[in-house]
């Protein structure tokens, strides 16, 4: 950047000229070509000569929670929330959700194009060949409380992988990458099952690698004394396509915990952890666990228009599941979801909460004070509700989103390694703490040190 007045030339390369008030001196700062969809941005490094006097920092930017900051360059996600679209590397996430299977798109995530039959032929062998966990893991299980919750439980197990693969912290390898991306890809619906069986206070039940991921992710949950499990192929279809809607959503706090975890170039196990545990947080993962919890809140039917007016009047009442940080139209994946919802509703029933639940979405799609506001029902609204009727508890539905983010959270973590740009994460601070001062202090540390003297006489 340099004190210029001169003009950019056309799209992509401009430069936004600043003047200084302070100085009286104008600045060009270029803007960056265009990216595929259009985004434009200036960097950030490109405002520090911004000074007044020679010795300062510079100036910088502040951006409390990345509302308009893009810490990265990624070729993986696309979303336009305005107009409801998202996409994995380039294919609109309606196709993937009808067509596509979750390895596949776990692939696809990772390698950036589909996978020939050959490709995904071995993909879905190494994955399966690598199902199992050291049964050691089951004493470390063993440790929680039987009410611990299960995304503790499921960030502890994720992290104590990487002491059973130290060759993991070899990042730089593309091999040991490779195989680190298939384990946890392998290993995270055995833990996350294990996690359930272990809650419930059920033995652990070992992968069956005749079925395919899903089904053999719904064998180790539930399965009893049947010789074989067999999955309900509505259950089925519905958690394959939950898993491809949730597999990867762009720079999300979970996935932005990854990749800053994952600049100090830890191992993948423990930067997956990191991620499983942003995705604990109710504002994150939690959310559709916080759907349920709001429909106990309100009990019954008749309730629903009150708990409403009690809503829009600002007393207290927090409508769950509803609008998104990046939406501002109807959320792709809610349109999905709502059609999966209907079709395991027909399999178990509409009980009372399906029916508050129900009467929440009529009021809110046609109330203008949400339509107004775009408060649409989002993915996180209804995918609790089908978690709920095919039994899950509510405390588990973030788990299963943990293992459908995986998929995404390593092909964003592997992007973030090959990117010569990034370095370790290390953001800057506005300081608002005291200047200078002498240190002065009115404790007498002769009275503690003789207290210390008496205790070991």
């Amino acid at each position: 950047m340099s004190k210029t007045e001169s003009k950019g030339t056309g799209a992509g390369d401009g430069a936004l000229e600043i003047k200084d008030t302070r100085t009286g001196s104008t600045y060009s700062v270029p803007i960056m070509p265009p990216a595929t969809e259009g985004d434009t941005a200036i960097r950030a490094m490109d405002l520090r000569p911004i000074k007044v006097e020679a010795g300062e920092f510079g100036l910088m930017t502040y951006d409390p929670a990345f509302m308009n900051t893009a810490s990265c360059k990624s070729a993986i996600t696309f979303i336009d929330g305005d107009k409801g679209i998202l996409r994995y590397r380039g294919y609109p996430i309606e196709q993937l959700a009808e067509k596509a299977s979750f390895l596949e798109v776990a692939w696809l995530l990772r390698n950036g194009e589909l996978p020939t039959q050959a490709q995904y032929d071995d993909w879905t062998h190494q994955i399966t060949f690598h199902t199992y966990v050291h049964e050691n893991i089951k004493t470390f299980l063993s440790g929680f409380r039987y009410d611990a919750h299960p995304m503790s439980m499921l960030t502890s197990t994720v992290a104590a992988l990487s002491s059973f693969y130290p060759n993991a912290k070899n990042i730089q390898d593309p091999e040991e990458r490779h195989i680190s991306i298939v384990r946890l890809l392998a290993k995270l619906p055995t833990l996350a099952a294990f996690c359930f069986r272990h809650v419930k206070g059920l033995p652990i039940i070992y992968p069956d690698n005749d079925l395919s991921y899903v089904e053999n992710f719904l064998s180790m949950v539930a399965r009893m004394s049947e010789p074989k499990y067999e999955s309900n192929p509505v259950f089925t279809k519905a958690l394959e396509v939950l898993f491809i809607l949730h597999a990867d959503h762009e720079q999300n706090c979970s996935t932005n915990a990854v990749r800053a975890v994952g600049s100090s170039h830890v191992d993948p196990f423990s930067a997956v952890a990191a991620g499983i545990a942003a995705l604990y947080g109710p504002l994150h993962g939690g959310a559709n666990e916080a759907v349920l919890h709001m429909i106990k809140e309100i009990g019954d039917v008749k309730n629903v228009a009150g708990f409403i007016e009690g809503v829009k009047g600002g007393k207290g009442n927090r409508l769950m599941g509803f609008g998104h940080r990046v939406y501002k139209s109807y959320d792709p994946r809610a349109r999905i979801v709502k059609k999966l919802a209907d079709d395991v509703f027909k399999v178990v029933g509409v009980d009372k909460d399906l029916e508050i639940a129900l009467e929440l979405e009529r009021i809110a799609l046609s109330d203008d004070y949400f339509v107004s506001r775009k408060l649409y029902p989002n993915v996180d609204f209804y995918t609790g509700l089908i978690y709920r009727s095919m039994a899950f508890p509510t405390d588990f539905f973030t788990v299963l989103f943990a293992v459908a983010r995986t998929a995404g959270w390593l092909a964003q973590w592997e992007e973030m390694l090959n990117d010569k740009e990034q370095k370790i994460a290390r953001p800057r601070q506005i300081y608002t703490g005291y200047g200078e001062r002498a240190y002065s202090t009115s404790l007498d540390y002769s009275v503690a040190t003789a207290r210390k003297d008496a205790v070991r006489k």
